[in-house]
Formats: C-alpha cells, structure tokens, sequence
C-alpha cells in the first residue's frame, strides 16, 4: 500500500481542541503524528543558487508540515552527471533525490537506478499532472513510456533583445548578427562606457554546445520535429560534421563571439544574465530566465525594456543528401514563416526530480512528496515569476493565467512579448528536441564541448572542428552499438508536443 499523502500546507495541524461532554471543558490533544517525522531526503543538485534556491526555501516548509527534514547538497554542473551516477552505481546511495538535466535519464534508467514514478503521478491529486506541459510530461519526465521524473522547470532558448533600442526582432542569424555588430561599443545604459551588441555563455564545460546548438538547428532540421537536429535517422551520421549546414552555424557562433564582452569565452549564464539586466547587451540567447530578472527593481535597470521571440532562423537549410545548403521553399521548407525556417531548441528540456529506487521506502515516500509539493501549482506558479529560482514556465497554468506575472512586476506587454516566445516555441511543428540517447553527455558535454572551445579559442579551424566532432560521435555511437542508438534515438523523435 503506498504510504505517500497528497500535501497541502494546510492540510496538517499540530494541535486540535476537542470539547468534551462532561462539563464542555476543551482540552488540547496530543499533536497529530506527521507523517514523515524522522526521515531525512538527501537531494542532490548543481550548484546555483538558481535550481537549489526554491527546494532549500521550501525544504523548511515541508518540514514543518509532514516532519521530514530536506538536505539539499550542491556539485557544480560539470560534475552533477558523474557525481549521482558514480553514487547510484557504486551502491554508495549518499542521495535520494537528484534534480538534473532530464537528458540523462537513459543512462539512469538503464542502470536500474530510478523508482518508476508512473502510479504515483496518477494517484496525486495535488501534483495535478494534467496541467504539466505535453512535452515536459513526454520529455522531461517520461522514458520508454514509463515516468520516472517530476518536472520543476521548463527550458526553451530564446532570444532576448532591447525593445526600446531594437524595434523589429530579428528574424534570422543574419539579422541577428547585423543588430549585435550595429550596438557593439555603444553607450547603453547612460554610463558613457562602450556596452556590447550580444552577450551570449560561450564558457567552456556550462552552455556553449547548447548555444551552437540553438544557431545550428535552423539550418539542419527543417521537416518537423520527427527529422531530428542531430543526426540523420537512416544510419545515425552526425549532422555536426563536415557540411555546409553545420559550417553556415560555426561561422555565426564565431562571428558572434567578437560582438560581446572581450572575456565573452568565459561567460556563464549568470554572467550574461547580469550583464544583460544592467542593461549593458542589445541582445542574449538564453533560456527563460532573464524575462522574471529583467523586472527586479534591486538588480534590472531593463525593467519594461526587454523583449523576446522565438530563436531566429534561416532561409537555406541542409539538403541532407548533398551536405549543401539550399534555398528554402515549399519543399524543403514546410513550415517557414515567410521564407524563414524556425527551428526552437528545447535545450535542456527543464530541471527536474528523480528518486533514488535503492533508498529505503519512506525515504521514498517523502522524497515523492516533496517533489511534488515544489512542483505543486501553488509553489511552481509562483517560483517561475521569480528570477533566482532559474526555474521557468512549464505548466498550462502557468500561461494561461498572467496573475502572477504581474504581481511579479512584468508589464503587460512584457508578459505577453515573454510567454508568447516561450509558447511559439513549445507549439512549433518544427522544434529540435535535445539530444537524450545514452551517454548523450559524452557527446554533447564532452565532443561537442571541446571541438567549440577549441575552435572559439583559434586552436582549430572549422573544418577541423566539423571533422572532430563527427569522428568523435561515430567512435562512440560505434563503441555502443550503432543499431541500438539508432533505436533510441528514433524513439526519442516520437515525442511532439
């Protein structure tokens, strides 16, 4: 019989008065027993605040109200998908709860190291998994068919730009690329020193390969989410590999890496995110953090002056069959707007929560309810409005209802412009999914990574940079079992929207 309970912050109280018939003296009754009083949940997670900041807040209240204490401990990024694996596998089981890069989830669940959440999610009413987002609850949370993860964030990038500076968008690289070389070293925030046309994180081992990526998928998917970014689905050879697709998109990210900060190759996220709310960046290619920043009144001097759409695009994309680019039309092009083909990349797909299958079962049972209580509505449609928590939309209602954007302090035109690119995205028929076969780490954070920071760096050209990448891929899809990762790579394109 499961033994986890629905939560609420009120559905527990401590006391109760109980009026007796004799006399109608009120007594006060013991206090009620919590339902985990004594049981500690270890839960593991990169190192923020961004991530860690709402479970270390709401820990206390859980506590408070089911008596089980949440111990949140922190690795930074580079280290997260090795530090919980090493755990998992070597039996060492330090951590109940990781909240990783649902990406890894294969390798995960391969290892037999997850508790199948599937009967869970459906018997919690306060979970309410109907309002999760199709594709968070596909990508984020479920693997060959079964869940095995609550979904605490949703991640799409985007780009951000100054609406009081920019007037129209841009709509392609080549747009993009225009508006950054037109404000770099001007003056943009009245301090009369030169500010920067992009910042974009290009710093190696956080997120270069997930921005090269976001570049790169306009011009290599462009027949539907079920075409796939990465590879081709006939024989799984690398899309990043020696081809004018690829090649259009490393000139771009190389272009863009002089029309920034002079230290730009080592920017992370928070790096740029600052630099953009103090108001020193015309544009940023980021994920859905900065539109709850950009309104905090202690740290933004952007408040009311961002806007955001969905990643540019290209009007040539890659004929697969040739390696060259090719005009956009109504053939190789189904779903461009005017002439332009949109390719959002769903980078990340959104932190969310495991549960260790080897912890011990009321372990489990509070680990399972304190993910669901920060996943909850009344917590998750709060925590997005709210730039620290890096978590962002992922929730039905966290669109349709705009109440809490604006107690957050975004305007109405800021809501609409933030939301809107976040939903073109997630309702794009064209959307590039992340790359989720096994060891997709090795490819992404270690291949791809490298092979960027080299060539970023000068220490290689493009096309040894293309030609690293793809030898790099073939020798570990190679090493796997080529027909197998085909296979899981294929299935993971059956997810849509």
């Amino acid at each position: 019989m499961k033994r986890h309970v629905a939560l609420t912050l009120g559905l527990m109280a401590v006391l109760s008065l109980i009026v007796t018939a004799c006399g109608g003296a009120a007594t006060t009754a013991a206090p009620a027993a919590l339902p985990y009083q004594g049981v500690t949940v270890n839960v593991l997670t990169f190192t923020g605040p961004q991530i860690a900041e709402p479970l270390q807040r709401h820990g206390p209240e859980f506590e408070k109200a089911t008596g089980a204490h949440i111990n949140v401990a922190t690795v930074p990024f580079s280290d997260l998908y090795q530090k919980a694996l090493t755990d998992f596998s070597t039996g060492t089981n330090s951590y109940d709860v990781i909240v990783f890069d649902p990406q890894w989830m294969g390798d995960y669940v391969a290892g037999g190291y997850l508790e199948d959440l599937t009967d869970r999610v459906k018997a919690n009413k306060d979970l309410q998994w109907d309002d999760v987002g199709a594709f968070f609850r596909d990508f984020s949370a479920t693997y060959q068919g079964k869940t095995y993860t609550i979904p605490l964030d949703g991640d799409f990038q985007m780009v951000y730009y100054r609406s009081d500076l920019i007037k129209t968008p841009p709509e392609t690289w080549d747009d993009f690329i225009a508006l950054a070389k037109e404000y770099q070293g001007k003056d943009l925030n009245g301090d009369s020193k030169p500010d920067y046309g992009t910042c974009i994180a290009m710093k190696r081992s956080a997120q270069s390969y997930w921005m090269v990526s976001s570049i790169a998928s306009a011009f290599l998917q462009s027949q539907g989410t079920g075409q796939g970014g990465f590879f081709t689905t006939d024989n799984l050879q690398p899309l990043y590999g020696p081809n004018e697709g690829f090649g259009a998109a490393l000139d771009v990210y190389k272009t863009l890496s002089t029309l920034g900060p002079p230290d730009q190759l080592n920017l992370d996220v928070g790096d740029t995110r600052g630099l953009f709310t103090s108001g020193r960046c015309a544009l940023s290619i980021d994920w859905g953090d900065i539109g709850p920043l950009a309104v905090d009144p202690a740290t933004s001097k952007v408040q009311d002056k961002v806007g955001a759409v969905i990643l540019p695009g290209s009007k040539k994309v890659l004929d697969r069959a040739s390696g060259k680019l090719v005009d956009c039309d109504a053939k190789t092009c189904p779903y461009a707007t005017n002439g332009v083909n949109h390719a959002p990349f769903a980078a990340f797909g959104g932190w969310s929560g495991a549960i260790n299958k080897n912890s011990k079962a009321n372990v489990k049972d509070a680990a399972f309810a304190f993910l669901a209580y920060v996943s909850a509505p009344a917590q998750s449609n709060v925590d997005v409005t709210i730039g620290k928590t890096g978590f962002n939309p992922y929730r039905l209602s966290q669109f349709k209802s705009r109440d809490a954007w604006l107690k957050s302090g975004m305007s109405e035109k800021a809501t609409a412009d933030y939301l809107g690119a976040i939903e073109a995205s997630l309702n794009s028929p064209n959307m590039v999914l992340d790359l989720r076969i096994p060891q997709n780490a090795y490819y992404q954070g270690t291949v791809l990574d490298t092979a960027i920071a080299q060539f970023l760096a000068g220490e290689i050209d493009k096309d040894a940079t293309m030609k690293q990448i793809s030898d790099g891929w073939n020798k570990k899809t190679d090493e796997l079992g080529r027909d197998k990762q085909l296979a899981a790579y294929k299935a993971t394109l059956g997810v849509t929207k």
